[in-house]
């Protein structure tokens, strides 16, 4: 029919030797470009935010003056 796949699990120290490899590749940002990503993620959330609340208000608006 086909061919029998082993379900042996890898050794754990393959897994962390392989984890600490992986963590190594990692490009971390410096401080600055951290603050400037971390001010446009704050400015865009806190914009969206406004938006779905003026959102709201206007539908409980218009739905109140349709219901009654």
């Amino acid at each position: 029919m086909g061919e029998t796949v082993s379900n042996e699990k890898a050794p754990k120290k393959s897994f962390v030797k392989g984890l600490k490899v992986e963590f190594k590749k990692i490009i971390w940002p410096d401080k600055a470009t951290l603050t400037k990503q971390t001010g446009a993620v704050l400015a865009v959330s806190v914009a969206l935010g406004a938006l779905i609340a003026v959102l709201d208000l206007v539908i409980k608006f218009g739905l109140n003056i349709i219901i009654g």
